[in-house]
């Protein structure tokens, strides 16, 4: 298959899940068993490994933290944003939240997800208490759901670099409140912007 034929059918089969994703939520609305259907489209979709090779979507070079960033596809209306995120081993995020329902499955890699618990009343905006509720690991077969109130970090483990489908109810960019939350000193602040923007683009 030439680069124009993988694109090609790479777009089409993100377009029919998006599709299919769409129904999802406009017929459940934002719940967890929608999410969990919306994780059971993208499982399918990482499944097909070829659709997302390594030389297409490559990670920063190695030992670089961070990630990059790919936009596979968003609405008008900048809803229902897919994007391949490809990180190195050894990358964590501080717990945040995303404000929107998202759903994350893996390609290639694997990724550890620690949940959070509140355990204060959220009455004070820049104070909280929070515990470690769950840790889910995302990798091929697996992925985790969260709603717009979820608080959860990431942990880049294993040897090989990740490759993983992160799908959000609304664009990364457009989600102006997320909140990050300190575990050890019960901080609120506003999650780092900079951390959501695509950041690269597929090789040819």
């Amino acid at each position: 298959m030439n680069v124009t034929d993988a694109s090609a059918a790479r777009a089409a089969a993100v377009a029919s899940t998006i599709d299919r994703i769409r129904a999802i939520e406009g017929e459940m609305g934002v719940t967890r068993p929608a999410l969990e259907k919306i994780r059971a489209e993208l499982l399918a979709l990482a499944a097909q490994e070829h659709l997302f090779p390594s030389h297409v979507f490559p990670p920063p070079e190695a030992g670089a933290k961070g990630a990059n960033r790919y936009l596979l596809q968003e609405d008008a209306d900048n809803r229902f944003a897919l994007y391949l995120n490809a990180l190195n081993p050894g990358n964590r995020t501080k717990p945040h939240d995303h404000t929107t329902w998202a759903v994350v499955v893996a390609v290639e890699g694997q990724e550890l997800n620690k949940v959070y618990a509140r355990t204060d009343d959220g009455s004070d905006p820049e104070r909280c208490a929070i515990h470690v509720a769950e840790e889910i690991m995302v990798e091929p077969g697996r992925g985790i759901c969260l709603m717009p109130e979820d608080i959860h970090s990431i942990h880049t483990t294993g040897d090989v670099p990740t490759r993983h489908l992160h799908m959000y109810g609304l664009a990364l960019e457009k989600l102006e409140d997320r909140k990050g939350y300190d575990e050890e000193t019960g901080a609120v602040t506003l999650y780092n912007k900079a951390f959501m923007k695509p950041t690269a683009q597929p090789k040819a």
